[in-house]
C-alpha cells in the first residue's frame, strides 16, 4: 500500500518536471513553482500537499495519468521506480496494471544530461554519514 509520504514523494518529483494535478473535470490544476527548500519541502509545495488532501484527493490525479490520488492512498496501489527513467510511479499490486508511466508523455525525458527530480536532503546528516562510513572503512 502506498502511504501518503510515498504518494507526496511521488507528487514532488513529477512538479519538478512540471507535471501539473489536475482537479476533476475542473480548469483547476496544482503546479508550486518550488517543490524544495533546503533540506525540505518548501512551504508551497507543502500548502499544495494539504490542499490536495483537503479536497480528499478524490478527484486529483497526476497529469497524464488516470489513478486518482484517493485511489493511490488504498491498499491496492504501490509507488515504485519505474523501469524506463527510474521515476515514481504507481503500481496496481491487485487486479490489473496501471497504464504507462507518465515519463512516456516527456518527449525529452528520460535525459541522464539533467539532475534529476529528488526529495529534500539534510546536508549535515547526509554529511555525517559519509563521514561514519569513511571512519569505518579505515578502523
Amino acid at each position: 500500500m502506498a502511504n501518503k509520504q510515498e504518494v507526496k514523494k511521488y507528487l514532488a518529483h513529477w512538479f519538478q518536471l512540471g507535471k501539473k494535478v489536475i482537479v476533476g473535470n475542473s480548469d483547476r490544476s496544482f503546479l508550486p513553482n518550488r517543490i524544495l527548500d533546503g533540506d525540505r519541502y518548501s512551504s508551497e509545495f507543502e500548502d499544495c500537499w494539504a490542499t490536495i488532501l483537503s479536497l480528499e484527493a478524490r478527484d486529483c490525479y497526476l497529469e497524464g495519468t488516470h489513478e486518482t490520488i484517493a485511489e493511490l492512498l488504498t491498499p491496492t496501489w504501490e509507488v515504485l521506480p519505474c523501469g524506463r527513467c527510474t521515476m515514481p510511479v504507481p503500481v496496481k499490486t491487485m487486479g490489473s496494471p496501471s497504464a504507462l508511466c507518465p515519463c512516456s508523455y516527456l518527449d525529452t525525458w528520460p535525459n541522464n544530461e539533467l539532475p534529476l527530480p529528488r526529495c529534500p536532503v539534510n546536508t549535515q546528516e547526509h554529511l555525517t554519514e559519509i563521514s561514519d562510513r569513511l571512519v569505518n572503512n579505515y578502523s
